[in-house]
Order: structure tokens, then sequence, then C-alpha cells
């Protein structure tokens, strides 16, 4: 029995001295952790006490404070309701960007001065708003919403006459803020409607192009792909680059038409007359030879002054023409 209990109190003290080597090496540990997760203080921080839409005006009922850790609050955010509302002189600000709830409210997202939506507000740094005519068709079908990136296409006609079109199509700006299609400047806008109007967002220059484009000729816009921002390299399009033809130019088209009006008409048919005399061994005809056909080259120089250029382009061509 002496040997049972001696064996017996060996074990307990090896279990307890474990028990202790355990206790010291997983302590500290366990500290450091609590020390890590302790909470970091809190900063007040006005944010949406539920989604907030394009548009709609601030009171308190519509605005909560949460503390936030201070390494996650963003620059410019409110600490107090009070200086929300009192971005207007104590008139409600109204909401510039879709907020959802919980998210932080910033002066960028609230209207200035005036309790309305402002697509003023909505402008760059630099930059200015240029309203255009469109259509259904020149507005994309109304798919160009507020906040998408468009070109602006000129076409214009410079033909002299409606008997012969000449289309020229080219490209006036590219890589455009759409700011707002008719009145609708919201960016959460995602139904298409059928535009008259689309206000761009354009450089000083940029406007200055709008303003002579729109006279020359009819606007069109194109979509962009979201995202996208490469500038693409551009030609003048002519309609004989799409249709082929005769692509010189007019004036010499001109100058070769009055070159024809010059020429002389046609020599009526002519009548031969047959001579008839005796002769001792009987009857001999002789037809007289026909007279010679005007040239073309005599016809040219008939041309005036200031058409030499097309007397010049016909003489090569000009050929003699053979007695009948």
């Amino acid at each position: 029995m002496r040997v049972v209990t001696i064996v017996s109190l060996g074990a307990c003290a090896l279990f307890g001295l474990g028990a202790l080597v355990v206790a010291k090496t997983m302590m500290p540990a366990q500290a450091s952790a609590k020390v890590a997760t302790a909470p970091v203080a809190g900063v007040p921080v006005v944010v949406a006490k539920a989604p907030l839409k394009f548009g709609e005006k601030l009171d308190a009922s519509k605005l909560q404070i949460l503390n936030l850790p201070s390494n996650a609050v963003p620059d410019g955010s409110f600490r107090t309701t009070a200086a929300v509302l009192a971005q207007d002189s104590g008139g409600p600000p109204v909401v510039l960007t879709p907020i959802a709830a919980r998210e932080p409210l910033l002066p960028a997202k609230l209207s200035g001065p005036g309790a309305r939506p402002s697509v003023a507000a909505e402008i760059g740094d630099g930059l200015r708003a240029y309203t255009i005519k469109v259509t259904d068709v020149t507005g994309v079908g109304g798919h160009a919403l507020p906040g998408d990136r468009v070109d602006v296409m000129l076409m214009r006609d410079l033909s002299n006459d409606g008997q012969r079109h000449n289309y020229v199509s080219q490209v006036v700006i590219q890589d455009v803020r759409v700011l707002g299609v008719d009145l609708n400047a919201d960016l959460s806008s995602n139904k298409p409607a059928t535009p008259n109007t689309a206000t761009l967002e354009v450089s000083v220059a940029d406007a200055q192009k709008l303003a002579v484009a729109g006279d020359l000729g009819k606007l069109s816009l194109a979509l962009r792909r979201t995202g996208s921002a490469e500038i693409s390299k551009t030609s003048v399009m002519h309609t004989a680059n799409i249709v082929g033809g005769d692509a010189r130019p007019a004036t010499h088209v001109r100058r070769m038409v009055m070159a024809r009006a010059y020429l002389p008409p046609a020599p009526a048919p002519m009548i031969t007359v047959v001579a008839v005399s005796t002769h001792k061994d009987g009857f001999a005809a002789r037809a007289p030879k026909a007279a010679p056909a005007p040239k073309l080259a005599d016809s040219i120089q008939a041309l005036p002054k200031a058409d030499s250029g097309a007397a010049a382009s016909l003489s090569a061509a000009a050929q003699p023409s053979h007695a009948s």
C-alpha cells in the first residue's frame, strides 16, 4: 500500500508541475490578445439613417450619429446634425448623390446654397456645362444618362445644290461627361427616355467648338463604354469614302459640265445630191465629199477665260475628227 501511495503522490506532483508550466506559457499570449482587441476610441460621425435619393431634402429625422474608429472617419465628415442642416444658412440641404444607409455624409454629396439639386454643383474645376440639341437618334436613343461619357460628332452638307450631295462627318470632341439629359441630372437614373437636349461637361475651348459646330450642321452623340478613356485618332469622312464614285472636287465637275455646254450642236444629216451626166459609155454618178466635222479642240477655244482649267483638262482628251 505504501508503494501505491508513493506512486500516486509522485504522479500528482508531475501533473501539477505540468499544469504550472502550461499556465505560465499561455497566460502572456492571452493578455496580449486582450490588448490587441481593445476597442479604439470612437469619433462621432453623422450618417444617413436610411438610404437617401438624389434631390431629397434633409432633416434631423433622416440623420443619426455613430461612433466610428478615428482611423476610419472620412475627411470632411460632420460631427453634429446641426452642422449638416446649417449648410445653407439654416436651409435644408439637398442630396446630390445617392447615399446608402449608415454612410457618412460629406459636403461633396450635399448641395451648397440653395435648397434644390443643381447641375452647377457637379461641374469640375475649370470646366463648363454646355447644352446641345439632340433627338431620339442623335441622342443615342436616350441611353446616354447623367454620368455617362460620350463623343460628339458633326455632320454637314457641303453640296452647292440638291442634285449632288456631299456630306462630311468629323469628331468635334471626345470623352466628355454627360451632366444631364433634358432636366434629368440624377446620377442614379437608369431609365432611358427620348431626349431633346444634352448638357455636357466640357472645357472652355470645347464649349467654343460646340458653339460653332452647332451652326455648321447636325450634332450627335456616340456613347462610350464605362471606364473607357482612350482618345482615338480620327479623320474627316466624306461621302465618296462611304459610297465610292467620283471623288474629284466639285469645281472640276462644274467646269466639265460647262465645257460640254459650249460644244457646238451635232451637224444635221447631210443630203447627198447625185449628179448624172451623159457619157458615151453610159451614165456616171459622182457624190461630193462631205464637209469635215468641227473639231473638239476648236470648241474648247470658245470657253470663257474663267474656265481655262476646264479647257486645259479637255485639250488632252481632244482628238481630230476624220472626214466622212
